[in-house]
């Protein structure tokens, strides 16, 4: 009977087929097993025919627990990204047992102990030495620090580019954005434009209600505002009670017109306050962006319209090239 520990023998190139088959195992089982990657192979019915140590200390489940099992019973319960499970479909051992390609992919495990870990797969298949495919090798390791750190980025790059109260882009970040859209102005003739939008009388709110409502105010219009524009376009906090949005592909009614679908929809918008309920509206420049004008040009100019549709009595927008 041959040892259920003993991984299934991979093919070699004639230059380096071993003349001791018996050794060799030793060899490649002893290396195996001092390997702090979790490995483990099963034949063509995806059954595990050897599991290391390493994939022992990765998962919780000792040698005797695995050896034996398939691999589709499920006990690992990997999942992708997307939080499919990939025993129920998209495998990629399974996979590379059917058409003998190497794979690659970055799941996420269930440990005995009921946590998940999340770590990056390597699939080959193993071949005899006719080349027919007569298993599989699954290497897998920890990749919880990498993840970490990535989680890590995108939060210091949310600092550094989202306001932390609305959750839009900073002034920082706007500013990037119309610098961005100015250059594919120029470079490509696209058309853009920027929208200016201030909050009427928003000091009453703050006086009437205290800072902490006029804070909520203020996420409710950054969210109905971002929630008015397209996917391409882009809104920040300018300042303040004051936002700027960057419209990209728009002639200078179309910007008026998404001008205008913002101002009505954050005029209908209510936030409950206390025993009462908050109405704001706002006012809104509209301008495009130009070849021959710096965006500082332009915002003065969007700027003297949002100035000029307040002098008018408010939520309205003014649009002008």
């Amino acid at each position: 009977m041959s040892d259920p520990l003993t991984p299934p023998q991979p093919s070699y190139p004639p230059s380096h087929e071993a003349q001791e088959p018996g050794g060799c195992c030793c060899f490649q089982r002893d290396l195996c097993e001092n390997l702090s990657d979790g490995i483990y192979f099963v034949d063509t019915e995806r059954r595990i025919t050897y599991w290391n140590r390493g994939a022992e200390q990765l998962t919780g489940f000792a040698r005797e627990e695995a050896v034996g099992r398939h691999c589709f019973n499920n006990f690992l319960m990997h999942v992708n990204e997307a939080g499919c499970h990939l025993c129920a479909g998209g495998c990629p051992l399974s996979a590379t047992l059917a058409d003998g390609n190497c794979r690659e992919a970055e799941v996420s495990l269930r440990h005995k102990r009921g946590h998940r870990v999340p770590v990056a797969v390597r699939v080959s298949p193993v071949r005899d030495r006719s080349g027919n495919v007569i298993g599989a090798v699954e290497v897998f390791r920890d990749i919880s620090s990498q993840k970490d750190l990535e989680r890590r980025a995108s939060e210091l790059e949310l600092l550094a580019y989202r306001d932390p109260l609305t959750g839009l882009s900073n002034r920082r970040h706007i500013e990037l954005r119309m610098q961005q859209a100015l250059q594919e102005v120029e470079q490509f003739g696209r058309k853009a434009g920027l929208l200016l939008v201030d909050i009427d009388s928003f000091k009453l709110v703050n006086d009437r209600f205290g800072h902490a409502s006029g804070d909520t105010v203020l996420q409710a219009v950054a969210d109905t505002l971002l929630h008015s524009l397209r996917p391409d376009d882009a809104a920040g906090r300018w300042g303040g009670e004051e936002f700027l949005c960057v419209v990209m592909d728009v002639t200078l009614e179309g910007l008026e017109a998404i001008g205008e679908r913002c101002r009505t929809l954050i005029a209908a918008t209510s936030v409950p306050v206390e025993a009462d309920r908050v109405q704001v509206t706002v006012t809104v420049g509209a301008a495009l962006l130009k070849k021959d004008q710096p965006v500082e040009t332009v915002l003065k100019r969007a700027d003297e319209l949002l100035y000029m549709g307040k002098c008018q009595g408010g939520n309205r927008v003014i649009a002008r090239f």
